[in-house]
């Protein structure tokens, strides 16, 4: 499975940006999906997850009621809509898969196998 993420940019405070991951060489539809973030210096850290049908979905603290995570199976593609961006979500996106079609700890970044190359987002204030 390779994972190609994209949508990444500059925008102002306040503004939104959409994230795409496009999978290939395998579908997705079975797969629990995730998004991570890592700015400078820090960690890596948990964003968002869905499963395999979307029917769930998990968001960090720091985005819950600003970011939506969906997929479209279709397309083999996966989204993250980010509103009402901030400057601490400056950071370089990754999106992730896992062969399972929900996983027990979601935010864990060793659940998953295939990882995306990553996009940056930056915010301004």
């Amino acid at each position: 499975v390779q994972l190609q993420a994209s949508g990444g940019g500059l925008v102002q405070a306040g503004g939104s940006l959409r994230l795409s991951c496009a999978g290939s060489g395998r579908t997705l539809s079975s797969y629990a999906m995730s998004w991570f973030h890592q700015a400078p210096g820090k960690e890596r850290e948990f964003v968002a997850a869905i499963s395999w049908n979307g029917g769930i979905t998990s968001y960090a603290d720091s985005v819950k009621g600003r970011f939506t995570i969906s997929r479209d199976n279709a397309k083999n593609t996966v989204y993250l809509q980010m509103n009402s961006l901030k400057p601490e979500d400056t950071a370089v996106y990754y999106c992730a898969a896992a062969r399972y079609r929900w996983l027990g700890s979601p935010r864990r970044d060793a659940e998953y196998e295939y990882w995306g190359q990553g996009t940056q987002v930056t915010v301004s204030s």
